[in-house]
C-alpha cells in the first residue's frame, strides 16, 4: 500500500492510510457529524475492527458524543454541588474538599481527559502528603460520585475512579470513657455545662442536637428527650432538621441524670417552652467555638487527653449496647437508619473483658454443679453409664 493516502471504503465508516504509514478510521456519528477515531492504527485490519466495534456501539444505542465530556471538572463539579439538596454541614464539607483537594489537581481537566491513572496519581500524592487518610477517602468518594453522575449524564463512558477500597475510612478507635470519668468531667466543667456532658452521654446526642434542643422537647416527668431540630455550626448558626427520618426520635433517659437536668432547667436554660436548653454565659445560643475552652479545661483538669465531645455519644452508645440493647434498639437510640454505625458502637470496653470472663466462668461453674448434684457424683455416673465404658456425661447435654 505504502504511504499513498489511498482510502478504503466500507459499508460503515472509512479507513485510509496516512503519510506515516499508519491507518486512520472515520465514521458518521448519530448526530450527523463525521468523526475520526481517537487514535491511529498499525494496520487496516485494526482500523476496520475499531469501526466494527463503533458500529455495534451505535446499534446498541450506547454511543456517547466524544465532545460531550469536554466540560472542565471544576465547572461540572460546581454545578453538581449546586444541584443537590444537601444539609448545610455536608455542603460545607463538599465545598472544602473540592476547593482544597480536588480542583487543584482535576479542576482544569476536561471530564473525558480524566483517566484512572490520573486518579491513582492524585490519591498517591495526597496520601504521601500530610493530608489525613480519612480526608483522602472522603475526597475520593466525592469525585467518584461526581464522575458517576457524569456517566449517567452520558458525558463519559466509564468512571475513572476504580481504586478498590479507596473510599473506605479507617478512623482511629475512639475512647470509651468509664462512668467515673464521665462524672469527673461533669464535675470539672463549668456548672452551666454539667448537664450537657451528662445528656450527651446518657442521651447519645450529637453536638447540633444539644445546641438546638428546646425546653419543650425535654420531658423530665417521662424521662425522655425528643429530637426534632438541630443546629449546624458553620460561619453562622444555621437551624435545621435531622438529616434522615431516623434522626427524628425520642430517647429514654436514665433516672441517674434527671436531677441534674432539673437543676439545669431551673438555673441556666433560656425561659419559655421554645427556649434553648443550653445557652452561653450571656444567654446567647450555644456555639462550639465558645464551648471548646470549657471542654478543654475540664479534660485537662481530670487528665483526659485527646477526648472529643463526640466521644461522649460514642461512650453512651457503648453503655447502651453493654446494657443489652439490640441492634435495632441501638439504631433507634442513635438516630441511624443503617446498621453499620450501630455495629461500630457494639464494642466491649477493655474493662468489661474481665467482667465477661468472670460471668462466663460463674455460669459454667453453676451449670457444672447442677449437673453433678443431679447425677449423684462420679461413682453414680460410672454406675449409670449404660454402655459400661464408665465415661462421664457431657456437661450441659440434654437429659
Amino acid at each position: 500500500m505504502g504511504g499513498n493516502n489511498k482510502g478504503h471504503r466500507r459499508q460503515f465508516g472509512s479507513v485510509r492510510q496516512i503519510a506515516s504509514g499508519r491507518w486512520q478510521a472515520r465514521y458518521l456519528g448519530p448526530d450527523g457529524v463525521f468523526r475520526p477515531a481517537d487514535r491511529t492504527f498499525d494496520s487496516r485490519k485494526s482500523a476496520e475492527r475499531w469501526l466494527s466495534l463503533k458500529e455495534a456501539e451505535i446499534a446498541r444505542q450506547e454511543w456517547i458524543d466524544p465532545d460531550a465530556g469536554s466540560v472542565l471538572f471544576r465547572v461540572y463539579a460546581g454545578d453538581w454541588l449546586e444541584d443537590r439538596d444537601l444539609a448545610p454541614k455536608t455542603a460545607q464539607l463538599y465545598e472544602g474538599l473540592l476547593r482544597i483537594h480536588l480542583n487543584p489537581f482535576f479542576g482544569d481537566m476536561s471530564l473525558n481527559d480524566i483517566k484512572e491513572a490520573h486518579v491513582r496519581k492524585w490519591r498517591t500524592a495526597r496520601r504521601k502528603s500530610k493530608v489525613g487518610k480519612t480526608t483522602v477517602a472522603k475526597a475520593y468518594r466525592l469525585i467518584r460520585a461526581i464522575m458517576n453522575t457524569a456517566v449517567r449524564d452520558e458525558l463519559i463512558r466509564k468512571n475513572p475512579c476504580q481504586i478498590e477500597g479507596a473510599g473506605q475510612e479507617h478512623s482511629e478507635e475512639r475512647p470509651v470513657l468509664s462512668v467515673a470519668e464521665v462524672f469527673k468531667l461533669a464535675d470539672a466543667i463549668n456548672p452551666r455545662y454539667r448537664a450537657l456532658v451528662l445528656l450527651a452521654t446518657f442521651g447519645s446526642l450529637r453536638w447540633g442536637e444539644l445546641a438546638g434542643l428546646r425546653r419543650r422537647y425535654l420531658d423530665l416527668d417521662a424521662q425522655t428527650v425528643t429530637i426534632r431540630e438541630t443546629v449546624y455550626d458553620l460561619a453562622e448558626l444555621v437551624p435545621g432538621k435531622p438529616k434522615s427520618k431516623a434522626g427524628f426520635r425520642t430517647v429514654e433517659l436514665p433516672e441517674l441524670i434527671i436531677g441534674d437536668l432539673q437543676r439545669h432547667l431551673r438555673d441556666y436554660a433560656a425561659p419559655g417552652p421554645n427556649g434553648f436548653v443550653f445557652v452561653g454565659v450571656k444567654g446567647n445560643q450555644l456555639r462550639r467555638a465558645n464551648f471548646s475552652k470549657y471542654w478543654a479545661d475540664a479534660c485537662a483538669a481530670v487528665g483526659l487527653e485527646g477526648v472529643h465531645l463526640h466521644d461522649l455519644r460514642h461512650t453512651g452508645n457503648t453503655y447502651a449496647a453493654e446494657a443489652g440493647a439490640s441492634l435495632r434498639e441501638l439504631m433507634d437510640r442513635m438516630g441511624h437508619s443503617s446498621t453499620r454505625a450501630a455495629l461500630i458502637y457494639m464494642h466491649a470496653r477493655s474493662d468489661r473483658a474481665r467482667d465477661i470472663a468472670d460471668a462466663l466462668g460463674k455460669r459454667a461453674a453453676e451449670e457444672l454443679k447442677r449437673s453433678q448434684d443431679g447425677s449423684g457424683g462420679a461413682t453414680d455416673r460410672d454406675d449409670g453409664d449404660e454402655d459400661g465404658r464408665g465415661e462421664p456425661p457431657v456437661v450441659g447435654a440434654p437429659g
